[in-house]
């Protein structure tokens, strides 16, 4: 199976190479606003936009006319064609977002970048002039660059031939730069997985980052880090540091790079959490059910948005899904509606009322009195899920207040190709 892949490595790289890198990305920001202004002023003449193939006619003519863009020929080609295709795209998807085509939150028209104020970074799409070796990656019109950490597990995909580069994305983080290569993998995904039969059902929460309950009856708890909870106080401190500082003086400069570190640190130790915890899932369970959180609408209580933000729900959601896939297995993903916290995992009666602060699950039925952990219960719950089987719609559909007529989509589990997650839709229902 082929998937796409990022191999993402930081650099080791010279002075020399840090003024070719600031060159390209000031040369894709200046693409982007050359870019976004003739399409500014054609949409004000003519009503429409150009597509990024016109955007590239129009700069080739314009570069050898104009003797203020002689510096063009000191980056890459690549650079100002994926600033075209970028600028289109973001066009498109305002578009779809505007007329409701698009998932997601609603998108604005795009703006002008401004240094300082944007991510510096540049894409590169020479896939065929791009290599690694090593502790080097060779990029084109860069040269060859030295890596913090090596390269053979691409280097040797390279070589046998399962694997493509598409495109390398260089971009600066915390004062550091790292380069990310977009790879087209071929994948050996197994027929069948290493533990058949195996299931687990995980309960992604605040308190505990995962807590989930297998077939065997073992319950597995992760705490989450809390990473950014963790680093409040010092967060707070270089922030108002920072804001005490003269704009364009030195100090500040300073006091900046201080607080993008913090909130690197901060990143990189949530997503290691996350792989850690998401990994042996996938390797040791065929099927696994978790909850298919709404994390926006969750962050819409104030007072919950920075924990449940801090936990990363939804790249736990996300890593199962593709996780899964790879080892053979399935991810089933129950509705948003269903009931897990409530439902009595020994009776099956449902409360009408559990607040968040009730930590432990108490059955109202006399006959039963089951007390258990709340997060246990839902994740034993989410097991029955697995056992109850995808074509009795276990999972059921999501219900939601919308048009009349509509149905509710079913969800059924199924291989992901690139770009997917390991569920796919029925497509009885899809169409209807």
């Amino acid at each position: 199976m082929r998937v796409i892949q990022a191999y993402r490595y930081a650099l080791d790289n010279t002075p020399a190479d840090e003024r070719h890198f600031w060159s390209h990305a000031g040369a894709s920001r200046f693409a982007w606003n050359w870019g976004l202004a003739r399409c500014k002023e054609r949409y004000e003449a003519e009503g429409k936009w150009y597509t990024a193939f016109d955007l590239g006619k129009l700069w080739n003519a314009e570069k050898k006319a104009n003797p203020d863009l002689a510096w063009w020929s000191e980056n890459s080609k690549w650079v100002y064609e994926t600033a075209f295709r970028d600028l289109e795209r973001a066009l498109k998807d305002f578009i779809k977002s505007k007329k409701g085509e698009r998932k997601g939150r609603r998108l604005g028209f795009p703006r002008f970048k401004k240094r300082g104020k944007c991510r510096d970074s540049f894409r590169l799409c020479g896939g065929d002039r791009a290599s690694c070796s090593g502790n080097t990656v060779k990029l084109p019109k860069l040269g060859t660059i030295r890596t913090h950490e090596s390269t053979r597990k691409l280097a040797r995909r390279l070589e046998n031939g399962t694997a493509r580069i598409v495109s390398a994305t260089v971009s600066r983080t915390a004062q550091r730069w790292f380069v990310s290569f977009t790879v087209e993998v071929e994948r050996a995904v197994p027929e069948r997985h290493a533990r058949p039969g195996s299931a687990v059902g995980v309960d992604l929460g605040v308190k505990t980052l995962l807590t989930g309950v297998d077939d065997t009856g073992n319950v597995i708890t992760v705490d989450g880090p809390k990473p950014l909870r963790a680093s409040l106080r010092k967060l707070r401190r270089a922030s108002r540091a920072h804001s005490r500082k003269a704009k364009g003086s030195a100090n500040r400069r300073k006091s900046a790079a201080r607080l993008a570190r913090i909130h690197a640190r901060v990143a990189n130790v949530r997503a290691d959490a996350l792989h850690k915890a998401t990994s042996p899932l996938a390797a040791r369970h065929e099927t696994v059910v978790a909850e298919d959180l709404n994390v926006v609408g969750l962050v819409r209580n104030r007072k919950m948005a920075r924990a449940i933000l801090d936990q990363g729900l939804g790249e736990a959601r996300r890593m199962l899904g593709y996780k899964t896939t790879w080892s053979g297995g399935r991810l089933i993903p129950a509705g948003r509606f269903y009931p897990s916290s409530k439902i009595c995992s020994s009776c099956g009666a449902v409360k009408a009322k559990l607040a968040l602060k009730d930590r432990v699950f108490v059955c109202e039925v006399p006959t039963c009195g089951l007390v258990i952990d709340r997060d246990v219960n839902a994740a034993v719950n989410l097991l029955k899920l697995a056992a109850s089987g995808a074509d009795s719609n276990a999972c059921g559909g999501y219900v939601r207040p919308g048009l009349a007529g509509q149905r509710p989509v079913k969800q059924e589990p199924g291989t992901a190709l690139a770009g997917q997650t390991g569920t796919v839709v029925s497509q009885g229902t899809a169409a209807a």
